[in-house]
């Protein structure tokens, strides 16, 4: 329950930095160097919840720039993003620091992959009419 609740809170913060995103350039943070992305993915290895909240954060910038190559009728760019940060969430929760791969590289193919499992889904939805 303690695990739900923070991830719950983990992604109000979120929701708050993409609404920002949408109404003002300026609410995102600065992306994080290499050195500093190192370091928060060795913190993260070790099990370190704050390092894991950081690396999303400075990531977000990263959704919203994937999300802008997808105009879909229906689909308003917030819902992009919101589906765009559970990608980022899947990656960085997944991503191995010892494959050789920038983070952003990784990240944001998940990214992707997460949206266009929504739109595939939807589209066999609307083949079988339950939308219309």
């Amino acid at each position: 329950m303690l695990l739900f609740f923070t991830g719950f809170l983990a992604f109000l913060k979120i929701s708050f930095f993409t609404v920002g995103y949408i109404t003002n350039n300026n609410l995102f943070p600065e992306p994080l160097t290499a050195e500093e992305e190192k370091k928060y993915l060795q913190k993260l290895a070790h099990g370190d919840e704050e390092a894991r909240n950081i690396l999303i954060e400075k990531n977000l910038r990263l959704v919203a720039h994937v999300c802008k190559k997808y105009n879909i009728p229906n689909l308003e760019q917030d819902d992009l993003i919101s589906l765009g940060t559970i990608g980022l969430i899947k990656g960085i929760n997944s991503f191995n620091l010892d494959k050789g791969v920038r983070l952003a590289t990784y990240v944001a193919r998940c990214i992707e992959n997460e949206i266009l499992m929504y739109l595939r889904s939807t589209k066999k939805l609307r083949c079988r009419g339950v939308f219309k």
